[in-house]
């Protein structure tokens, strides 16, 4: 019977542990079933009611973050065009919570305090006309009066965001700003046009948008990309989290060279006023790159003043004139039409031609009679290069067309420049053409061509025949590392044979040697050109309408570096002249370049007869005259050493240092020292000190060595 019970005991426990165990894993059950129902719950049948919950806790991303538009940079990496963040401040009397009550009568927080806070604002109105500006906003109920007239910087807002009245926040004052953004050029106006502008606005985008030159030829680059701002609470408060982080634009490194640029500048502008001219235009290349180093386009704004107004050089479609004649006499010799020494009869300067007069610059002078080839050249005669061209295409003037096609002069340079045209030389049809307009056109009318269009072309000449594209860009660069780079762009390898090229060379040289284009000539360096003057067609009509003047070459014309295009429009003082004006500009233009690479051998150069083998010092401080002299390596020579004063003796071979006496009691000898160790000993000595003069201590009205009676004056003479 006891066996039965010891038996039963376990069994007993056993069962107990189990139904505890079941109790466990119930409640644990119902506990996770609960968790699952209330996360269905949440998820699917309540969803919309917390989503409701979470928008009133939260708001969505509601702001654009605005990216820093890309810089613009010179070819020597110095900064052209930067961004910088400008506000303009209002008011909205409308405002929800404005309070007029404040506005118009509290002494620390009204109009009036207001008002003389703006007034001691750089280049305000007084507090009395912001008090009346204020108020008449008032009157109007303006939703956006404007506060104070210009733009402020970003830490000038957060100073007015202090101003009383304005201070009591967006809703109770109404005052808020609208930012827009200021495109800086540390350069002013070089090159102005071609770097280009930006619209001040920023768009609904979240970006600044060019408007011209390269800022709208790479605005999609320059922009960069906005990002996104979401306002979130935060332990019960609103914070701002950017969501996105804005991509800020990326840099251009231009071909332009800021000094070159300048030089190019300052050379036109000196001969535009010199002549009132209308407007001038001037662009230096590169030869062997075609990279645009200087471009400047200058126009009369006021009397006397100029400004950049408009890219002329890229985007004037015009009749060359003159310097047109290259081309002309350029085509003939491919063709075998003439040679540089053939004979041409230009008369007395007046040629008549189906029922026309062509006349040479010089015909009321009786003309140049007899030339050769390129003596037509040299003197621009109009007659000349008309005859010749007469000569080979009379018949058949389609041929002398294609020629000028040949010659790549109506190739498309894909000029980086929005708003750029393209050179037209019209073939000959039954529509367009009349039997004038064969030797017009060989002088540089009835043609419609960029100013550097013809740059290219005597680009070409000055590169061995290899026409280039004209390129005003050399990097893209993004977070300092350059993702595209611009490399020279052949756009015709050969522009015509050897010999043709040759020739030609030769021509440009004596245009400036011999020619009409000597006020080009330099004894610095040698330049090679065409002048080119012409009259401007207006309406129709070329009679009273003004001229242009053209100069277009390169130098040095042996190893060419640089080309150079000069266009002077409408001079009112002088007569018009490409030599004289344009050619001037471009003699300026190269000397001044040129000057840069002269470096001299100080090593060649004659002693100065005025120079001395040491500097004069001046007596005084022992330990900082030795200083300055061991620095110079210039050896000295010191007599004594037992005290810190010395006197300067200089001689041919060193410097003599010899110390100065200084006893108690007793005048100090100040002669020979600067003003300051002068009064420093004097003073010390317990003299009262006045200085006359400047330079070294020439005299002292007490002598050296007489007894000091305190408070004493003494007067020291510098010379």
């Amino acid at each position: 019977m006891a066996e039965k019970d010891e038996i039963k005991e376990p069994q007993n426990r056993d069962n107990r542990i189990l139904l505890r165990y079941s109790i466990v894993v119930l409640a644990l059950a119902l506990v996770v079933g609960g968790i699952v129902y209330r996360t269905f719950q949440t998820a699917f049948i309540d969803a919309k009611e917390w989503r409701k919950i979470s928008d009133k806790k939260q708001r969505r991303v509601n702001r654009l973050v605005y990216p820093s538009r890309g810089n613009i940079y010179s070819a020597d990496h110095k900064l052209m065009a930067t961004s910088v963040p400008r506000y303009y401040t209002y008011i909205d009397f409308k405002a929800g919570g404005f309070n007029i009550d404040t506005f118009l009568y509290s002494k620390q927080n009204g109009v009036d305090s207001l008002a003389y806070y703006l007034s001691k604002r750089p280049g305000g109105k007084t507090a009395a006309a912001y008090k009346a500006h204020l108020l008449k906003g008032l009157n109007k109920k303006s939703r956006q009066y404007e506060v104070y007239g210009p733009k402020v910087s970003y830490s000038d807002l957060k100073e007015m965001r202090k101003y009383p009245f304005l201070r009591l926040g967006r809703n109770k004052s109404g005052f808020y700003s609208k930012e827009m953004v200021e495109r800086q050029r540390p350069f002013g106006s070089l090159a102005s046009r071609t770097i280009g502008d930006v619209y001040g606005e920023i768009d609904s985008t979240g970006v600044t948008r060019g408007r011209n030159g390269l800022e709208l030829q790479y605005d999609s680059l320059l922009q960069g990309v906005p990002g996104l701002n979401a306002v979130r609470y935060i332990n019960g408060a609103l914070t701002n989290i950017i969501e996105i982080e804005p991509v800020a634009g990326m840099d251009v490194r231009t071909t332009i060279d800021i000094e070159i640029q300048d030089i190019t500048e300052k050379s036109m502008l000196d001969m535009l006023q010199s002549t009132d001219a209308e407007s001038g235009t001037a662009i230096v290349m590169e030869v062997k790159t075609g990279e645009v180093k200087a471009i400047t386009n200058m126009a009369r704004i006021a009397p006397g003043r100029y400004g950049e107004t408009k890219n002329h050089a890229v985007a004037d479609l015009l009749e060359p004139g003159s310097t047109f004649k290259v081309a002309s006499i350029m085509v003939a010799l491919e063709d075998g039409i003439c040679q540089p020494q053939d004979i041409v009869e230009t008369g007395n300067g007046v040629f008549k031609y189906a029922n026309r007069s062509l006349r040479d610059h010089n015909w009321h002078r009786g003309g140049y009679g007899t030339l050769t080839v390129e003596e037509a050249i040299w003197n621009s005669s109009n007659i000349g290069v008309a005859k010749v061209i007469l000569k080979g295409y009379e018949n058949n003037p389609a041929k002398y067309v294609e020629g000028l096609y040949k010659l790549g002069l109506t190739e498309d340079l894909r000029i980086e420049i929005p708003g750029s045209g393209r050179a037209i030389i019209r073939m000959p049809d039954e529509k367009n053409w009349y039997k004038t307009a064969l030797p017009w056109m060989s002088f540089g009318y009835e043609t419609q061509i960029p100013p550097i269009y013809t740059l290219a072309f005597f680009n070409a000449i000055a590169n061995n025949g290899k026409m280039l594209r004209p390129i005003f860009t050399k990097e893209i660069i993004e977070n300092g590392k350059i993702i595209k780079s611009f490399s020279p762009e052949v756009i015709k390898s050969s522009i015509c044979s050897d010999r043709t090229l040759a020739i030609v060379q030769d021509m440009l040289v004596g245009v400036v040697e011999k020619g009409t284009g000597k006020p080009a000539h330099s004894d610095i360096i040698r330049i090679a050109g065409k002048t080119g003057t012409a009259q401007i067609a207006e309406g129709g009509n070329y009679r009273g309408s003004g001229h242009q003047v053209a100069f277009a070459g390169y130098f040095p014309a042996d190893d060419p570096v640089y080309s150079c295009m000069v266009l002077i429009r409408r001079p009112r003082i002088g007569y018009p002249s490409g030599g004289t004006m344009s050619g001037a500009v471009v003699k300026s233009i190269a000397e001044k370049i040129h000057s840069r690479s002269i470096r001299l051998d100080i090593r060649k150069v004659e002693a100065d007869s005025l120079a001395v083998p040491f500097p004069d010092p001046k007596a005084g401080d022992s330990e900082a005259l030795q200083y300055v002299l061991s620095r110079l390596d210039i050896r000295t020579n010191k007599s004594a050493e037992n005290s810190n004063w010395v006197r300067v003796e200089a001689n041919e071979n060193n410097i003599e240092l010899t110390d100065i006496d200084i006893q108690a009691g007793l005048v100090p000898r100040v002669i020979g020292m600067g003003a300051k160790d002068a009064v420093f000993l004097l003073e010390n000595a317990g003299l009262q000190v006045n200085v006359s003069g400047m330079g070294r201590v020439t005299r002292q009205s007490i002598s050296p060595g007489s007894r000091v009676s305190k408070g004493q004056t003494i007067t020291v003479t510098l010379q």
